[in-house]
């Protein structure tokens, strides 16, 4: 599995480019402008997958769509966001509102999905596996040392806190890459992040 990371757009919110070195999955395109197309190059977009539907991570979705034709996966949860904040979301995609039937492969790639709202209701995270490694795309739910807010029109504290408790269950060594700043890891994330430590035993 080959992770490429592209802040884009007008916050710089992280897209990321996860390929098996033949097809990929674009995650969050926030734009659709020449960085993205370089790093796509020899590439096929297999699928677009979106954390969550705010304009910053959504940006350059309709474009990469019609470009490629690749299906778009989104919660229909998010359908309820206001325009101010979505900048419009695609009109054709995959709903991943029924966790259950969400695992989506991209050749050699398996993404699993976690309905992880507060953010947004209609908030995931990508379990990215491919046998040999993982990687877990968490979106604005958990970032470094901190976590998405919840003060925008759909979004939930409450909410949050479950799904911050549910991440921190996940396995120390998975890789966290998140939809703002850098990258980190479960484990480090259970020792130094103050909104995982209520859910984290003291032997952490």
């Amino acid at each position: 599995m080959h992770i490429t990371t592209l802040p884009l757009g007008p916050l710089g919110a992280n897209c990321y480019i996860v390929s098996d070195g033949a097809c990929c999955a674009v995650i969050d395109p926030g734009d659709n402008g020449p960085a993205l197309h370089d790093a796509l190059r020899g590439l096929t977009v297999s699928a677009i997958l979106l954390t969550h539907g705010h304009f910053d991570h959504v940006g350059g979705v309709r474009a990469l769509q019609a470009e490629t034709g690749a299906p778009v996966y989104l919660s229909s949860h998010d359908l309820s966001l206001p325009a101010e904040l979505s900048g419009g979301l695609p009109a054709e995609f995959t709903d991943l509102s029924q966790e259950a039937a969400s695992a989506i492969t991209v050749g050699s790639i398996t993404f699993d999905v976690l309905e992880t709202p507060g953010h947004c209701p209609g908030s995931v995270c990508f379990w990215a596996k491919d046998g040999q490694q993982e990687a877990l795309f968490t979106g604005d739910t958990l970032f470094q040392g901190s976590m998405g807010r919840t003060d925008f029109p759909g979004g939930d504290l409450t909410a949050m806190q479950l799904s911050l408790q549910r991440l921190s269950q996940l396995p120390p060594s998975l890789a966290v890459y998140p939809g703002h700043g850098p990258a980190s890891t479960i484990g480090d994330e259970r020792r130094w992040n103050p909104f995982l430590r209520p859910f984290v035993g003291r032997e952490d």
